[in-house]
């Protein structure tokens, strides 16, 4: 009898490497303990001591996909399930994942949709909390089902990439420092702040955003189960929201009916204008002045200098944009940094933004794709760059793209016809409109470097137009 240990139980690692062991030296799944619980003069020796009879073969990602989900979940008997499909596929039931109606396929199965229902699960009611003295430093205490921490971490990582955070359950805990993931030991619930300000709001908020005439009781703790409401600040109104929303709903079948607006209100600007671009910021992350803002992580203020020479003013940020909270840090912005240095302009001499302040995208599986905003979102955040303008005195005007030329020269405005071409803009300041970096990165193969050179020609006119002004 030969003994394999798992350590930690979940690691896909730690799984393989003692499962390559016994694939190598041939040793059948029923002639493994798994458990490790083997002792005495009889006990089973460790499977790495196996004298090695083959190379080890090779699987698919589909394979190791489900045996990363499987090994976290808490089921004892979860590593010998997967070597006993391993080695069944090794030994020539190549399609045997495709096979449903095979126990072990079948089992296999479960456990992975169990463990999937839990990561997702962890990425609704994960909650948040800010650590007292500490700047941008949030805590979250939670306790899955399984052990899906080092499955749903990176999903965090890329969701709340601009602030420090840790997430702590009985098992592992996950720490981001906005740079670095770590993985660690598990904790306890006392390592967590058991609430702080920001709670009170967002209670608020959800009170304001329950929807009585759609309450189904079933529903809601099926989809919410009560063992997680002890750590969800909403849940301590749950049950008063509850047992107001039969009356909430007569209410709102006795008022009268109201017609809809079709106007999309323009923003107000609170401050004044001597609270200057780091109070223009604030406000406009608080905007609510279009539907845009609800899906999106954050609004996407404009970054640079208060007496940069250029203004540039790119379309609307992108998914990078959308999570690290600052302007062209994507593919499309990294690219116009390239084209910068070579038209001869220091991004420090830049103030970037973008006509339109939220990410727009559309879902495909895990990918949110860039989606253009409609007039009306364009119109209701032409006040925000207006207003950016306003507080600058640039020497020129960059526009990337045809959304950002039309929100600064009107609708009649050709991009491609005017391209490279010089505009009086807003306040008389010269304009320049040029293809968006992102067409340039859409271009197919065949169109070889001359989309990015034509990018640089356009921008080393603008660093000729600021040279010749310095030189007069």
């Amino acid at each position: 009898m030969w003994r394999a240990t798992v350590e930690p139980g979940w690691d896909l690692d730690a799984w393989r490497a003692q499962a390559r062991a016994a694939l190598v030296a041939d040793v059948p799944p029923e002639s493994i303990d798994w458990g490790g619980r083997g002792d005495g003069l009889l006990a089973a020796r460790p499977i790495g001591d196996a004298p090695a009879m083959r190379e080890a073969p090779r699987v698919g990602r589909a394979f190791l996909d489900l045996a990363r989900h499987v090994l976290a979940h808490r089921d004892p008997g979860r590593h010998a399930l997967m070597y006993r499909l391993l080695w069944r596929v090794v030994q020539g039931e190549r399609e045997l994942l495709d096979f449903a109606a095979d126990p072990d396929v079948r089992r296999a199965q479960q456990l992975e949709k169990a463990v999937t229902r839990d990561a997702h699960k962890a990425k609704a009611f994960v909650r948040f909390r800010e650590v007292p003295g500490e700047a941008n430093s949030f805590v979250a205490w939670y306790e899955p089902d399984h052990f899906v921490l080092d499955l749903v971490a990176p999903f965090f990582m890329r969701r709340f990439a601009g602030m420090r955070w840790a997430i702590v359950t009985p098992d592992r805990s996950a720490t981001w420092d906005g740079t670095e993931l770590a993985m660690g030991g598990g904790g306890s619930r006392a390592d967590v702040p058991a609430e702080d300000a920001g709670e009170v709001l967002w209670r608020r908020y959800y009170a304001s955003v329950f929807n009585p005439a759609r309450v189904n009781p079933k529903a809601m703790r099926a989809e919410m189960p009560e063992r997680f409401w002890k750590d969800l600040p909403e849940a301590r109104d749950l049950p008063r929201l509850l047992s107001e929303a039969g009356g909430r709903v007569q209410a709102m079948v006795a008022r009268a009916p109201q017609p809809s607006r079709s106007r999309i209100p323009a923003p107000v600007f609170p401050l004044p204008p001597t609270e200057g671009l780091d109070g223009l910021a604030a406000a406009i992350r608080a905007c609510r002045a279009c539907p845009l803002w609800q899906p999106a992580t954050r609004a996407v203020a404009g970054d640079g200098p208060p007496d940069a020479r250029i203004v540039v003013v790119g379309e609307q940020p992108g998914d990078e944009e959308d999570l690290t909270g600052r302007p062209f840090t994507g593919p499309a912005g990294r690219l116009f940094d390239r084209a910068l240095a070579q038209a001869g302009i220091a991004r420090g001499e830049c103030y970037v933004t973008n006509a339109v302040k939220h990410f727009k995208f559309q879902q495909q599986g895990k990918r949110r794709i860039h989606v253009r905003a409609n007039a009306a979102e364009q119109r209701a955040c032409r006040p925000w760059l207006e207003r950016e303008l306003s507080l600058l005195r640039p020497q020129a005007i960059v526009c990337l793209g045809a959304t950002a030329a039309t929100a600064l020269m009107g609708n009649g405005f050709g991009l491609m016809r005017e391209r490279g071409v010089w505009h009086p803009g807003p306040g008389g300041v010269p304009l320049l409109a040029t293809v968006h970096p992102s067409w340039v990165l859409r271009q197919p193969p065949e169109a070889g470097a001359a989309p990015f050179d034509g990018l640089v020609a356009d921008l080393a006119q603008v660093a000729t137009r600021l040279a010749t002004a310095v030189a007069d």
